[in-house]
């Protein structure tokens, strides 16, 4: 944007407060150039880079890990596109309209919107497990207010959400972020522009100080975020403000580019171009993100944008500006809404055990939703865009904005609404868990896998919330954080105190650790933290080392050495690899794993403290609790295979051999009465065993207790 006219501006009251004012810039104060305002056919080929990258990833191909990489440059060209647009309606007008600005917001993204969150509520009644439907309304209606974005940065860290499925709306995270700034960045202007009349500043350095006051507090706190807390780093709109803010000042200051050499066009294009394409090839889930790593798109992206306002074709332009990629580029939208619930309903309905799709499959799943995208675009998304009378009368399209987001919270409400209330049964003798189980089983009770029974506690749908507590506490830490948090239970003058410690896996227990402490006056005290199990080295945790277990265990550690009125540490664990590197194989990390469980057992045992080993309960090839809801009277199909799983791993792939090489370690093995015989029942003596993942039911635990107070009896000294 250039610089208003020099001549002084009277002094004049604020402006309202659904528009702006600033001197209309005439041809001599500087206004843009006309290819400034052209159709940017380069830009709508980088969309179409976006989309593909985000869809190769999202369908599972190899060679683009990193593909997720996309939604970072689709951030940039936002940024630039809208700022574009205010800057050419203050340069031609000497105003800044909200009702315009928001009409064309509503006009151009909600109603795609309602469409595909309608759509996502039909997918979710009729082919995703009845266990999800909950959650996802949840989703559906904070999609449609844009604010999911930040349910999802408080799940990544919620242990009670850690074993979810994926929500066939999370990719609106992205969205959300864009609305969020859509809303924020023109009322900022408003300020601005006010200042820039108050003060008789120049509006080019003043709109270009916003943009920096709200650009660099973002990026440094996205790259502190994202070494601290990865997990809310992804989705939160503080972390991706940076983004924008460059596309915005790249807007601002496009008016200066033109007079770049040629030359120097084409090296930005080529080079922001591959700057792209490395981003999508190098990176992976393993990548730390935001933070550092978004520079290389972000800047990509920029440069490619940069080098297109010359208005002349560009090396960049012989890739993006085709009629091919301008045409994807015009779907991009509609096909970032569609492809993502149609791979989720279709895992469900082809996924592999672990929910997984095949390449080819998820390949084939993006290719179909070229058509619902196609569709929507042409029967929805441009119609209601271009629409005259919504043009004409801006205020219209605050009735269309409402009436978009109440058929999106409508749809979660209906979603909500078909959740079926599970039956009130009352918990008779009958029910009686692992009580039914011989002494030693070799066989479920009635010497096969059943296929149904009278009734099952807890139901799938209560399953989720049937978490262990303490004392009605959860007393497990999230998975993010580095404080040693922790619970304590029974007389603080106990004869015997217990330390209860590892990760989720141990956390199942509390519900009999509290009915044992009970019986026998121990006094508890719990260390345990979600996905950190009790080591001294780095875990894996998607890929890369749990920076924040790493020092939690260093302080829990510490803690159960020094504190002598602990005398014995029950431990348990999931984890069965540490992390060496990005290049270390899989035997590395697990020799890695089971050296440091007896290092760090050996030395609390030199310590003065005795050490138990809760070996950890088979991990389930099927989610047990999803197959139980779609299959009450098929509970057969609900079974999996004991071996098959030990084999493929869990915490006792680790704590077996650990427990092999460590000197006088007691353990305590309760697998043969959650997994009796080679397959492993879903219900035992009508109890549901398992909840999300390879978590047991607080319920069944419970009817465990028995079992476990014997066991370590055998054992404690």
């Amino acid at each position: 944007m250039h610089q208003s006219s020099t001549t002084a501006v009277p002094p004049v009251p604020p402006p309202p407060p659904t528009s702006a004012t600033a001197r209309p810039r005439t041809r001599a104060a500087g206004r843009l150039p006309a290819d400034a305002q052209r159709f940017r056919g380069d830009i709508q080929g980088l969309r179409a880079v976006a989309v593909i990258a985000v869809l190769g990833f999202h369908a599972g191909l190899p060679f683009m890990s990193g593909g997720f990489v996309g939604v970072d440059v689709f951030f940039v060209i936002s940024g630039f596109l809208i700022t574009g647009l205010i800057d050419r309606e203050i340069g031609r007008t000497g105003r800044l309209s909200l009702t315009r600005f928001w009409a064309r917001r509503v006009r151009r993204l909600l109603p795609a919107t309602a469409v595909v969150l309608a759509a996502v509520a039909v997918i979710t009644m009729v082919v995703l497990p009845v266990t999800r439907w909950a959650s996802i309304a949840w989703d559906i209606a904070t999609s449609a207010l844009y604010v999911v974005n930040w349910r999802l940065a408080d799940q990544s860290v919620n242990y009670l959400a850690s074993d979810d499925a994926p929500s066939p709306v999370q990719h609106f995270w992205s969205l959300a972020v864009e609305e969020q700034f859509y809303l924020v960045w023109p009322l900022l202007i408003l300020v601005l522009l006010w200042l820039q009349r108050r003060f008789h500043l120049s509006i080019t350095r003043v709109l270009l100080g916003g943009i920096a006051a709200i650009g660099i507090p973002s990026l440094i706190w996205s790259i502190y975020l994202t070494e601290t807390s990865p997990g809310p780093a992804y989705f939160v709109s503080t972390t991706r403000l940076w983004e924008l803010a460059v596309g915005a000042a790249l807007a601002i200051i496009a008016h200066r580019l033109p007079r770049l050499p040629v030359a120097w066009a084409h090296a930005l294009g080529a080079g922001g171009l591959a700057a792209i394409v490395v981003a999508v090839v190098a990176y992976d889930s393993g990548t730390p993100f935001p933070g550092t790593a978004a520079l290389l798109p972000t800047l990509g992206a920029a440069a490619v944008i940069a080098a297109g306002t010359v208005g002349r074709r560009t090396l960049a332009d012989l890739v993006l500006d085709t009629s091919v990629m301008r045409d994807i580029g015009t779907l991009s939208y509609s096909l970032y809404l569609w492809h993502w619930p149609l791979l989720i309903a279709a895992a469900v309905m082809w996924g592999g055990d672990d929910g997984t799709l095949p390449v080819a499959t998820g390949v084939v799943v993006v290719g179909f939703s070229v058509v619902p995208a196609w569709l929507t675009y042409r029967l929805v998304e441009a119609p209601i865009h271009h629409a005259k009378l919504l043009v004409r009368l801006p205020g219209w399209a605050a009735v269309l904005g409402v009436g978009c987001t109440a058929i999106g919270v409508a749809a979660a409400m209906l979603v909500s609404q078909a959740v079926p209330q599970p039956p009130s049964y009352a918990v008779t003798s009958q029910a009686q868990g692992a009580a039914v189980l011989d002494d030693e089983p070799d066989e479920d009770p009635d010497g096969e896998v059943v296929d149904s029974v009278e009734y099952i506690t807890p139901t799938a749908l209560e399953a989720p919330d049937d978490v262990a507590r303490l004392d009605g506490e959860l007393c497990i830490s999230d998975i993010e954080g580095t404080d040693l948090e922790s619970c304590t239970y029974g007389p603080a003058d106990a004869e015997i105190t217990v330390a209860i410690v590892g990760d989720s896996k141990m956390h199942q227990w509390l519900t009999a650790f509290q009915q044992i402490a009970d019986e026998r006056g121990w006094h508890l005290v719990t260390y345990l933290k979600s996905g950190c199990p009790l080591i001294t080295g780095d875990v894996v945790f998607e890929d890369a080392p749990n920076e924040d277990c790493t020092a939690y265990n260093e302080a829990r550690y510490d803690t159960l050495r020094t504190d002598d009125a602990i005398d014995y540490v029950i431990t348990s664990q999931v984890a069965s690899r540490a992390y060496l590197g990005p290049d270390a194989s899989d035997a590395e990390q697990s020799d890695a794993m089971i050296d440091d469980m007896v290092g760090v057992w050996e030395g609390l045992e030199e310590a003065g403290r005795q050490v138990v080993v809760m070996i950890d309960n088979p991990n389930p090839s099927i989610d047990v609790m999803e197959c139980v809801a779609e299959h009450p009277d098929e509970l057969g199909e609900c079974a999996f295979s004991r071996d098959d799983r030990e084999r493929k791993g869990g915490g006792a792939a680790a704590q077996l051999p650990a427990l092999e090489r460590a000197d006088g370690i007691s353990s305590v093995d309760l697998r043969d009465y959650i997994c009796p015989g080679e397959a492993c029942p879903a219900v035992i003596g009508n109890v549901l065993v398992y909840r999300r993942g390879s978590h047991l039911t607080a319920t069944y635990v419970s009817t465990l207790t028995p079992r476990l107070d014997e066991a370590l009896m055998e054992v404690m000294r």
